[in-house]
Formats: C-alpha cells, sequence, structure tokens
C-alpha cells in the first residue's frame, strides 16, 4: 500500500508542537499574571500595615487564597492542553485510517483492474490465435487440429471459470442463495485436484480422502468454486514445483475437515487478516509474477460461511501455508 505524503506527517508535528507551544505559552503569561498579583497585594498590605514584616506575608490568608486560584488555573491549563492534543490525536488517527482504508481500496482496485485485462486479453488472444491458424492453414495435421483444439477448449474454460467468478463475488455480496442438495464433497475434492494436476504438470498433489464421509448440504457451484480455488491457488503459488497435501476427514459427529497444505512463499502474518477481501492480493499488480484478481480467497470465505462452516489459515512447516476448512454434516 502507498504511503501517506511526507508533508501529511510535517503538518500533524506541527500542529502538535504548536499545542504544546501555546499551551507553555499560556501557563507562563498565568504565572506572570500570578506574579503581579502577589505583587499589588503585598504593597496594600504594606501600606495598610497589616503584615509587620515582608515574611508575614506569605502567612496570610489573602495570599493563600491567590496561591489556591493560581494552582487550579494551571491545573486547568494542563487539563485542557491534555484534552486539546488527545482529541486533536484522536481525530487525526480516526482520519488517517479512513485515509488509509480509501488508498487501499483504490490500490486493490486498481490492481484488480489490471489483472482482470491480463487475465481477459490473455485467453481471449490464444483463442483468437488458433482460429486465425486454422483460418490461414485449412490443411493440418489431425495431430495438430487436435492439440490446437485442446488448447482453445482450455482457454474457453479458463474463460468460462474467470466469468463465473466475477459472477459468484458480485452474487455473494446481494443475492447469493444457497441451492441446498446432497453434496459428495470427498468427490469434489477428488475432481478438483485431477483438473489441477492436469493443468499443473509439475505439481506433486497428494490425495488423502478418508472413507464413508458423510454427505453435507449445501451449494454444489459454491463449494466447487471454494476446492478449485484453494487447490489452483496452493499450485499458482508453489511454483516452480509444487507440493500439495490435500486430506478429508470426519471432524466428529456433526463436521468434516478438509485441509491443503502447499510448500509456497507462505502468507506473512500481517496479511492473513487481509487476504480474504474481495480484490486484495499480496504484493502489487506491477511486479506480481503469478495471475489472478484478488477474488478467490474471498469468494471461499463468503461461501463457507454461507454454509455455516469456517476456514482458518496457518503456516506450514517447513514453508507454506495450510488452509483448514470445517463444514457441518447434513
Amino acid at each position: 500500500m502507498r504511503r501517506l505524503p511526507v508533508i501529511s506527517y510535517a503538518i500533524i508535528a506541527y500542529m502538535l508542537l504548536a499545542f504544546g507551544w501555546w499551551s507553555i505559552l499560556l501557563l507562563r503569561k498565568n504565572e506572570e499574571a500570578h506574579n503581579a498579583r502577589v505583587d499589588k497585594l503585598a504593597i496594600e498590605l504594606a501600606v495598610q500595615k497589616r503584615i509587620d514584616q515582608p515574611s508575614d506575608f506569605r502567612l496570610t490568608e489573602n495570599y493563600q487564597l491567590l496561591t489556591d486560584r493560581f494552582e487550579r488555573q494551571q491545573r486547568m491549563i494542563l487539563g485542557e492542553a491534555l484534552l486539546l492534543v488527545l482529541s486533536l490525536a484522536g481525530g487525526i488517527y480516526l482520519l488517517f485510517r479512513n485515509l488509509r482504508k480509501e488508498i487501499s481500496a483504490a490500490e486493490q482496485q486498481r490492481n484488480f483492474l489490471l489483472s482482470i485485462t491480463h487475465e481477459l486479453k490473455s485467453p481471449l488472444a490464444g483463442i483468437r490465435l488458433i482460429l486465425e491458424t486454422f483460418q490461414k492453414r485449412r490443411e493440418l495435421q489431425p495431430e495438430i487440429q487436435q492439440k490446437l483444439s485442446t488448447n482453445a477448449l482450455a482457454e474457453t474454460d479458463r474463460l468460462t471459470a474467470l466469468v463465473n467468478d466475477l459472477l459468484l463475488s458480485a452474487k455473494l455480496e446481494n443475492a447469493y442463495q444457497l441451492n441446498r442438495e446432497p453434496v459428495d464433497f470427498g468427490e469434489l475434492v477428488q475432481d478438483a485436484a485431477d483438473r489441477v494436476a492436469m493443468k499443473y504438470k509439475t505439481a506433486r498433489l497428494n490425495v488423502d480422502i478418508e472413507p464413508d464421509i458423510p454427505p453435507i448440504s449445501g451449494d454444489r457451484p459454491g463449494l466447487t468454486s471454494v476446492v478449485v480455488n484453494l487447490l489452483e491457488n496452493a499450485a499458482k503459488y508453489s511454483q516452480p514445483e509444487p507440493v500439495i497435501h490435500t486430506s478429508l476427514q470426519k471432524g466428529g459427529s456433526s463436521e468434516i475437515v478438509w485441509t491443503v497444505e502447499d510448500n509456497g512463499l507462505g502468507i506473512p502474518d500481517r496479511e492473513k487478516r487481509r487476504v480474504w477481501a474481495k480484490f486484495y492480493r499480496v504484493g502489487n499488480e506491477d511486479t506480481r509474477s503469478t495471475k489472478g484478481t484478488g477474488l478467490g480467497l474471498f469468494i471461499v470465505k463468503q461461501v463457507i460461511d454461507r454454509h455455516g462452516g469456517q476456514i482458518e489459515l496457518v503456516d506450514n512447516v517447513p514453508q507454506g501455508s495450510v488452509f483448514r476448512v470445517y463444514l457441518p454434516v447434513s
């Protein structure tokens, strides 16, 4: 996230110093006024011959009243100065917190626009190139035709998945409704693992599904998106040689537990709470090498929450991340 301009911190420092300076000046002026009142009272008492010697002046009731009044005024000035400084600091903190949120949101939207533009252009360019090849070279060998057709279908699937994620993320904020049906979650995990293994040829994917996993009542398209997003993220962010272990087991009589472990770079602690936000991606879009839109983990978290489940993110050992999903059994 971009830092605030240096001039902002300079203005804040100036305002705090100004408050401090005016507080000190007011304390000094109050002390000068007190000394003037004390001198005037001393002269009046001496002229009225109500004291015999100067040392007796500080024992008089009038002097004690002046001193008490001076101390009250000093405490009042200090208290008001402290209250003003705290109010200013609190206001600045709230202002900067909201400003940082706005800057972060703007940065995330910028990253999303950059990434979505790339994600849309790449499959479209690939499909266009394949179609132009068919158009210009009508007589292609069957093997080449098969290869080009397979690539075109893969690019189409990629584009379809992107559009589906966009539509699902929009629904999750407003009108997403669960179309519940009995779902074999183990089957979803195995199918998604097979797809990821075909897409990422260098990935070593270990699938461990406990037998007799009970079905859950859930929305099949939403849960499919959850499984695919987590497994693809594990492969995508663990290059060049992803090692992924996913397991599904019963967590008791009322839930199932699905775990995805990878050997990637992991997610810093300061980012763990932020990765669930819409459009948020770790790093900067100008320097990031991995593809993505920042919608995957947002969709995962929202769908799991709608199913009454939970998801946790912890560090893997010695490196990588562990995502653990808890879903209630129907």
